[in-house]
């Protein structure tokens, strides 16, 4: 039978392998295990592993005897280790109840802390410490956190009452309260937990410690650790591993302190401690923002302007020995550390170490660093940086030259530049957001049930909380800007208003934050495009060293080619000729092509088009400078270039010089009752062939006329779209190959080309083997290959793939990760048999999955030749590609 319960700390040992693995005892349990294995200062505890929450949650909420056994084991280890008996009303151990995933998600599980006190206990604690205030201050922290918690009392009850008695007795801080005043808080706090539950608070400790371990597992299903995890990608069955651990105390005194730091900047990269503390606190305090922290770093200080003392300056002797643990457990993980510790009467605990969370700009500084420090190898670097996360640095930033109405100054705790619409509270940034509107959330301080709407908004900003805070960690691991402890900021929920210094703002009125400077600016400010060098280009010179696959991009503009190469683009993977047809002085002569009566008057309305899509080709090859350029012949069913109004069949009808009424009835004849499964892709070019000779005829001349002109040779790449049969190809493919040498004898010159099919239809996966006789290269069309393999239609799967997710029907929505299961084979199957006839059949993706980590992923094992990207995730594609080839190879 499996171990339930791990010690730690103490007289523990720490040589099983299961304790460090952090799939069994989560992150936290397992870096609790390996810092007290290397000799730190942690108090003693215990883990319960995350298989003991999944039968838990699974198994109808009940503990098995077994655990219950070896959870009184565990406490009894951690009694001989402090001396201290848990509910010993003469001198009690109290402990700490938390959870710790196998991987962070800050703020999104329930913690309890000063676990085992009650009525007799709380005077034990008050007369072995020495310090009454303290003893009182931890029981009243304990009910209102316990309340909350495990029994469901709404936490505003207990603010409130706490806000009315510093009122009442004309005090700012908590800190402030007496002994007697915190009695009587807490004589209040339990006469509201009796009013809500109708039954008095808990006495009995060993019902405290179970109550509180069955709120943690469960607190794995909140709502907000499953909006956490669908965002993040993290497995719904993973569970959460429990740590109960002997509780040290920040809240004793002068001498006593708790705090947050990072062994580096997590914001910048710079290697210098970075870090919050409070003194006479515990850790709730500083990361939830209730009390503004000081800074942990003489320099940070006075880099900062603030007046109230470092750690370094008013506890010299613990923060030394904080400093020789931040750099032996960075030695020891090879990585930047977040860490939580605690300093009892001059005393430093460590509670806590994990990778910490860190913005793009500042993991890509780190890892380049860590290299040149010889502290780990280039491919470690290259895995270590998460591929979207260089979302960050693809986008613009604000423009220092341009002129800003700065209306105040906060904590810069989020890198970045963001504008939008002001709202107050999670909802309405959701909803907002979902009307396509750029928003920024403005709280008081985020908590953890604001997550849906903090991923929604454009940025983050909190009148409270420091750097260490959750709006700011929860901002810089979703690579949202944030400003925080905005003092000057004012919230007035009822008016819907907000104020900042002398200024009064709406709700829906227009902020920008820099989340660098911690400058908030009313309305919007230009923005400048990215700088791809520095540790950025260092990053990607490696990338491009390790991988396999190529990385090409889908674009058919002048512009997001230039972009594109600019992201290092190796070539264009689909073209999509269709949107060249949508310029406002195109789309009359397209339109006329359609509604053409006869294949006389297609032609017609085709020779208007000619040398407008000859041209854009040409500015594209010259852009693209002789790398391959796979461009799709026209696609999408002839509904999508129709008129709709009245006035647009008035004006078209004008210029045809025919009637109106005419028109309307054609295009009624072109109706389609499914147009995306009708009259689209190769069925336009069977049937109307003269569409995709204008358009071979242009793409061939584009590419004589470059290659004349001294342009670097291009090999266009034209791809055929929608095909179900390798007949369908024959005849298409013939028609580009009379095409191109007509064009060639009228020119006088010659390209290179090929013919290729997208591969979008489940059919054509399964005949791959047949449809590879015609054709030199497949491209994975995994937008529609999803839709036609699944039956989904994309554009109404938004309506329930959400509870799909949520359900672990699809463990992410298959339009933005490829549904490797299902569509994932069909692509497998199909590159098998294209190989089998075509040995050197070329294979790529160009669906909007050639830039998601996962999916490409899959493309390495099953050993496409390249991806195609939009350009802003071209840089994406490259890193995730170089990951999974070293993936591959280890």
């Amino acid at each position: 039978m499996m171990q339930t319960v791990y010690p730690f700390g103490g007289d523990a040992r720490h040589d099983d392998p299961r304790q460090r693995d952090k799939t069994v005892t989560g992150g936290k349990g397992a870096n609790l295990a390996e810092m007290a294995s290397i000799g730190l200062p942690v108090p003693p505890g215990f883990t319960i592993t995350t298989e003991e929450s999944v039968r838990y949650l699974n198994e109808g909420e009940a503990f098995s005897d077994k655990l219950r056994a070896d959870v009184a084991n565990a406490i009894a280890h951690i009694e001989r280790a402090v001396g201290k008996r848990l509910g010993d009303a003469g001198d009690p151990l109290l402990v700490s109840v938390r959870s710790g995933a196998r991987v962070s998600m800050p703020g999104m599980m329930d913690t309890v802390l000063n676990l085992g006190l009650n009525d007799a206990t709380v005077e034990g604690l008050a007369a072995n410490s020495g310090h009454k205030r303290f003893a009182w201050d931890s029981y009243r922290r304990f009910i209102q956190m316990y309340s909350d918690v495990v029994l469901g009392v709404e936490h505003g009850l207990f603010e409130e009452a706490l806000e009315i008695a510093k009122e009442d007795r004309g005090y700012f801080s908590d800190t402030e309260l007496e002994a007697k005043d915190l009695q009587a808080l807490v004589a209040e706090y339990k006469a509201i937990v009796e009013r809500e539950r109708s039954e008095p608070f808990p006495q009995d400790v060993q019902e405290q410690l179970w109550g509180a371990i069955a709120a943690v597992f469960e607190s794995w299903d909140a709502d907000r650790a499953k909006v956490y995890r669908r965002l993040n990608d993290i497995p719904s069955d993973w569970g959460t591993a429990v740590n109960v651990q002997a509780m040290v105390f920040g809240n004793m005194g002068e001498t006593s302190a708790t705090g947050v730091a990072f062994t580096r900047d997590p914001s910048t990269g710079e290697r210098a401690y970075y870090g919050e503390w409070l003194v006479n606190a515990q850790g709730e305090d500083v990361v939830a923002g209730i009390r503004t922290p000081q800074y942990l770093t003489r320099a940070r200080r006075e880099a900062a302007g603030a007046t109230l003392p470092s750690m370094e300056e008013a506890m010299p002797d613990a923060f030394a020995e904080l400093a020789r643990v931040f750099d032996l457990l960075e030695t020891h993980y090879k990585d930047m550390q977040d860490i939580e510790f605690t300093v009892q009467e001059g005393t430093l605990w460590m509670l806590q170490t994990r990778n910490g969370k860190r913005t793009a700009k500042a993991a890509l500084k780190m890892a380049v660093d860590m290299v040149a420090e010889g502290l780990i190898d280039e491919e470690t670097a290259i895995l270590r940086v998460d591929p979207m996360a260089l979302d960050q640095l693809l986008h613009p930033t604000l423009d220092p030259d341009a002129a800003r109405d700065v209306l105040a100054k906060g904590l810069p705790a989020s890198p970045g530049a963001a504008s939008g619409k002001i709202v107050l509270d999670a909802d309405t940034a959701e909803l907002w957001a979902k009307r396509e509107e750029a928003v920024i959330l403005v709280r008081v301080e985020t908590s953890p049930e604001d997550i849906h709407g903090m991923h929604a908004a454009k940025g983050i900003l909190t009148a409270r909380g420091g750097m260490t805070s959750h709006a700011a960690v929860v901002a810089r691991g979703m690579g949202r800007p944030c400003v925080s402890g905005a003092s000057a900021v004012s919230i007035n929920l009822a008016t819907r208003t907000l104020r900042i210094g002398d200024r009064e703002l709406q709700e829906g009125d227009v902020l920008t934050l820099d989340g660098a400077a911690g400058e908030i600016m009313a309305g919007r400010v230009a923005t400048i495009e990215p700088q791809m060098e520095g540790d950025f280009g260092t990053l990607m010179e490696w990338a491009d060293r390790h991988r396999r696959m190529g990385v090409r991009t889908n674009a058919e503009t002048p512009e997001d080619c230039r972009t594109a190469r600019q992201f290092g683009a190796e070539g264009i993977g689909l073209c999509r000729t269709e949107h060249m047809f949508f310029d406002a002085g195109r789309i009359s002569a397209v339109r006329a092509m359609i509604l053409a009566d006869d294949e006389a008057g297609r032609r017609a309305a085709l020779d208007r088009l000619l040398p407008e899509q000859r041209g854009d080709f040409a500015e594209i090859f010259r852009t693209m400078a002789g790398l391959p350029c796979t461009i799709r012949l026209l696609d999408p069913p002839l509904h999508e270039f129709m008129p709709t109004r009245d006035e647009e069949f008035d004006a078209l009808a004008d210029e045809l010089n025919v009637s109106a009424d005419h028109l309307k009835r054609r295009a009624s004849e072109l109706h389609e009752f499914n147009p995306m499964l009708g009259h689209r892709g190769c069925r336009l070019g069977i049937t109307f062939p003269e569409i995709y000779e204008m358009q071979a005829r242009a793409i061939f001349e584009a590419a004589c006329e470059v290659t004349g002109d001294g342009g670097e040779p291009v090999v266009p790449e034209i791809m055929i779209p929608l095909v179900a049969s390798r007949r369908e190809l024959e005849i298409l493919r013939v028609l580009v190959d009379r095409v191109a040498e007509e064009v060639f004898a009228e020119r006088g010159a010659r390209v290179d080309y090929l013919v290729g099919t997208m591969i979008e239809l489940p059919r054509a996966a399964l005949m791959a083997g047949e449809i590879a006789n015609e054709a030199r290269f497949f491209s994975f069309g995994t937008n529609d290959l999803t839709q036609t393999a699944l039956g989904v239609s994309r554009d109404d799967a938004g309506r329930f793939l959400g509870p799909y997710v949520e359900k672990g029907i699809y463990a992410r929505d298959p339009f933005v990760s490829l549904d490797i299961d299902g569509v994932g084979q069909l692509v497998e199957l199909a590159a098998e048999r294209g190989r089998a006839t075509r040995g050197d059949i070329k294979l790529g993706i160009c669906g909007e999955h050639g830039g998601d980590p996962q999916s490409i992923a899959f493309c390495e094992e099953v050993g496409l030749d390249y991806v195609s990207a939009s350009p802003y995730r071209v840089p994406i594609a490259r890193l995730a590609a170089a990951q999974a080839a070293l993936k591959a190879r280890a």
